[in-house]
């Protein structure tokens, strides 16, 4: 029984480190950044890197990995009680627990086999996350999910790159009411607020280094080097 605790638990938790790793996406991070956030945060490594400042920096991301810190720290008590009580084999020679292999395997094999399990479940696992196709259909899955039942807000910028001091290059796709749409890069007063717009990518064309005369259109997509916590409060409008 507690061999499929534990199977149980695994995939538990490796479900709750993708729906992380979504739900970080839908924020604005990218994938690869989102993932590895994501397994940070469930593992408790606490890894310590410029890329952190992006979840520390926005309320909505804190929660999130608050959520996964928590799951993690149950997830990972689970696992260790539930391997260490597969492998005690005074917990089968004593009768009081029911085992799979009850009359299959003497007792002293039980734990055994029980590992060997627990290997081919962990190998299995593994295998099945290195599956493209699998992953791809289960990432779906939950994104559409925590879309539909509106876990987390998502948002239309992204950020790529972050620098120290909190600054860092962000790309904002214009929206209905963003507060620069139909304006130039003149008039948007983006300057005063300490922000650079690097390129703008309109209609399927990069304008590079854009000039001040550049309108802003619907749709466009600004890159932008400033604070990120000031691109955020001029830029990005929250829905």
């Amino acid at each position: 029984m507690n061999v499929l605790l534990f199977i149980i638990a695994l995939a538990v938790s490796f479900i709750a480190v993708r729906l992380g790793a979504v739900a970080f996406e839908l924020t604005g991070l990218d994938w690869s950044m989102a993932t590895f956030q994501a397994l940070s945060c469930f593992t408790g490594t606490g890894f310590t890197t410029k890329e952190s400042e992006l979840i520390t920096s926005n309320p909505q991301r804190r929660r999130i990995a608050g959520v996964l810190i928590i799951i993690g720290h149950a997830g990972f008590v689970t696992l260790v009680a539930t391997f260490a009580n597969s492998l005690s084999p005074n917990l089968f020679s004593s009768g009081k627990t029911m085992s799979l292999w009850q009359g299959i395997f003497s007792p002293e094999l039980v734990p055994w086999v029980n590992l060997g399990i627990i290997i081919l479940a962990i190998f299995a696992s593994y295998k099945l996350a290195k599956y493209s196709r699998f992953d791809k259909k289960l990432t779906n899955f939950l994104r559409s999910k925590v879309i539909s039942h509106e876990l987390v807000k998502r948002v239309s910028f992204e950020e790529l790159v972050v620098a120290t001091g909190g600054y860092g290059i962000s790309q904002i796709e214009v929206c209905q009411d963003s507060p620069v749409l139909d304006k130039t890069l003149m008039n948007s007063e983006l300057r005063d607020a300490d922000i650079t717009i690097l390129a703008v990518q309109t209609k399927g064309t990069i304008i590079p280094n854009p000039p001040a005369r550049t309108k802003i259109s619907l749709g466009d997509k600004l890159i932008c080097f400033g604070k990120l916590e000031n691109i955020r409060n001029k830029l990005c409008v929250v829905k």
